[in-house]
């Protein structure tokens, strides 16, 4: 296993720079926004609760611009994009929200190339890439988008190795990796990816072939949470190492489920569970990286699934 005590020491030290820089009553790596999805069986929400780690508290955040479900989202210290996904009449679309944590701002950022569902994405500091998942003309989707935040453009990345729709994301300042989902049945295949100059390259497959999951890392390891089997909702996670693309076994999730979201920062993140069986569901999980343990966190505020969520964590941004 590799020795990450020199990259803990500078996760360390931009944790204490970002801390000196950011606003007043919001210690960075501290609370992240949660884009709550679907809640019962039909509707669409556009129901968007802060949520700060330390306390497990849950406030109220600026409302989506449009009710939706499906999408997906990055961010960094100061602001986030969150891709919206389905609407509430059940059209794919492309619009995008750009989210300002301390006041829970929403205004509109760049759309997406095409309209889509079922995305993830994964950035750092000052671009993302967003995976674009399923597009009605073409099905499911090899498509990526590389975004800039600042003015907001959307380039083409290089393309997903196959076709795929329902995975999830997790990436530090250099790359990500993605859990590429639904193709168009469970796969454990998983891509690396390199920002900078758009590489896909291969990362370990997962422990079990799943769709509808969710992610959170940091800058030297993320923890996916694998969904939806082809056998059912499971509780299974995997611990994954990005340097050695090496994935462990990690704590169970407290139920069985899919359609969930994630956010973290450099040493905890909250997993919203999001579908269990047949019922949506308000329960989150608190996980600690390091030893993979699982506690509770505070409830959602509404029951609801196909969410997404971005964090102000300093080395990580996460789906």
């Amino acid at each position: 296993m590799p020795n990450y005590s020199g990259s803990w020491n500078l996760v360390q030290q931009m944790q204490a720079v970002a801390a000196s820089n950011w606003p007043s009553g919001f210690p960075v790596g501290t609370f992240a926004i949660f884009a709550l999805g679907q809640n019962s069986c039909v509707i669409q929400t556009s129901t968007r609760d802060k949520y700060t780690y330390s306390g497990c508290s849950v406030l109220s955040g600026a409302s989506a611009s449009v009710a939706s479900r499906q999408g997906a989202a990055t961010g960094n210290s100061i602001t986030g994009i969150f891709a919206l996904g389905i609407n509430g009449c059940g059209a794919r679309i492309n619009t995008r929200d750009k989210y300002t944590y301390s006041n829970c701002t929403n205004n509109s950022a760049t759309a997406a190339s095409a309209a889509s569902s079922g995305g993830s994405a994964a950035g750092n500091s000052s671009i993302g890439i967003f995976s674009l998942g399923y597009v009605q003309s073409v099905g499911y989707s090899t498509t990526r988008n590389k975004y800039t935040y600042a003015n907001c453009t959307s380039v083409a990345a290089t393309a997903a190795t196959i076709g795929s729709a329902n995975g999830a994301a997790a990436g530090n300042s250099t790359f990500g990796i993605f859990a590429l989902g639904s193709t168009p049945s469970c796969t454990t295949t998983r891509d690396k990816y390199t920002y900078s100059g758009c590489v896909v390259s291969s990362g370990a497959a997962a422990s079990l072939v799943s769709s509808s999951g969710s992610a959170t890392g940091n800058a030297t390891v993320g923890i996916f949470a694998l969904g939806f089997s082809c056998s059912g909702n499971v509780t299974t996670r995997n611990k994954y190492t990005y340097s050695g693309c090496t994935s462990a076994s990690a704590t169970a999730s407290s139920v069985a489920s899919n359609n969930g979201s994630a956010a973290g920062n450099s040493t905890v993140g909250i997993f919203a569970l999001g579908q269990t069986s047949s019922t949506t569901s308000t329960v989150r999980n608190k996980y600690i990286y390091s030893g993979c343990l699982n506690s509770c966190a505070t409830a959602a505020s509404i029951s609801s699934r196909f969410g997404s969520a971005a964090s102000n964590g300093t080395t990580g941004v996460n789906v």
